[in-house]
């Protein structure tokens, strides 16, 4: 039985492989890895306002307006791709909207994206 870790779509596995018949004696040695390091958390700026979440984890694909604008109620205020679809996310309510993601972020389920106040 041989460990290894292994890293899928950013995410670190500890694995057990069993090895089953052959000749191990001839078997490449292969150096252990050192675990990449975790990748930088995205800085969110805070506002005033009720907090506008993500409702699934995705990528923020374009802000429909600018820090400072007025929104109404069930306006889009940016593009969230998941699973290769792209869904607007819309206001909640009326007023000015503060954004705390960028384009180009990755967001997980419950990240703030905007606040309206």
């Amino acid at each position: 039985m041989r460990k290894f870790n292994v890293v899928v779509n950013g995410k670190s596995y500890s694995v057990d492989v069993e090895e089953v018949g052959g000749d191990t004696s001839s078997a490449p040695i292969v150096e252990k890895a050192s675990a990449p390091a975790a990748p930088a958390p995205t800085v969110q700026k805070t506002g005033t306002g009720t907090p506008i979440k993500s409702p699934m984890p995705g990528l923020i694909l374009s802000l429909a307006h600018k820090d400072g604008d007025t929104v109404n109620k069930n306006e889009k205020i940016l593009v969230l791709e998941a699973m290769k679809m792209e869904n607007d996310i819309n206001a909640v309510e009326s007023g000015v909207i503060t954004y705390a993601v960028k384009k180009g972020d990755n967001v997980e389920t419950g990240t703030v994206l905007a606040y309206i106040g």
